[in-house]
């Protein structure tokens, strides 16, 4: 039994350190967003422009691929290896919430891996950030509902197994 606790801890902190570093791409995502949003004239010809709304876009679009193919899906597991099926319809509720930003995430990229038109990026930042901000809400809440509250499972056998 304490092989099992011990696997359980070794197998679900891996989760912990994946959800950290995702968390930390966020970070580096909001970094990002922020040096943008300072600038006031988008100008195509500005090459920094360029460069920091590529960077920008690149850091985004992998942000947002790690939580749909890498986070969501070891959470999940994990829930279910908790038998949590009212975890997995709430997690299944907010992967649903937070669909719109995927696609607003993925055609911001796209738009601006067409154009040097940067007038409306001004605009479409503030959409996107906006977008973004309801994401991390609902993000937040996955890791609550689906890895925090194991966490705690974990901890009780740990005292209990003491």
């Amino acid at each position: 039994m304490l092989k099992d606790l011990q696997r359980l801890k070794q197998h679900w902190g891996g989760v912990s350190d994946i959800v950290d570093r995702w968390l930390e791409e966020r970070r580096e995502l909001l970094v990002k967003y922020c040096d943008l949003i300072e600038v006031h004239d988008f100008d195509s010809a500005n090459r920094a422009h360029g460069d920091k709304l590529q960077s920008f876009c690149e850091v985004m679009v992998d942000y947002v691929s790690v939580g749909h193919f890498e986070v969501y899906e070891q959470l999940a597991k994990e829930a279910k290896a908790f038998s949590d099926s009212e975890g997995l319809k709430t997690g299944a509720d907010l992967v649903e919430k937070i669909q719109p930003s995927t696609e607003a995430v993925l055609d911001f990229n796209d738009k601006y891996l067409e154009t040097d038109d940067l007038d409306t990026l001004a605009a479409d930042l503030s959409v996107i950030g906006e977008a973004l901000e309801l994401r991390f809400e609902s993000e937040d809440k996955m890791i609550e509902v689906l890895h925090n509250g194991h966490l705690e499972q974990l901890q009780k056998a740990s005292s209990a197994s003491a």
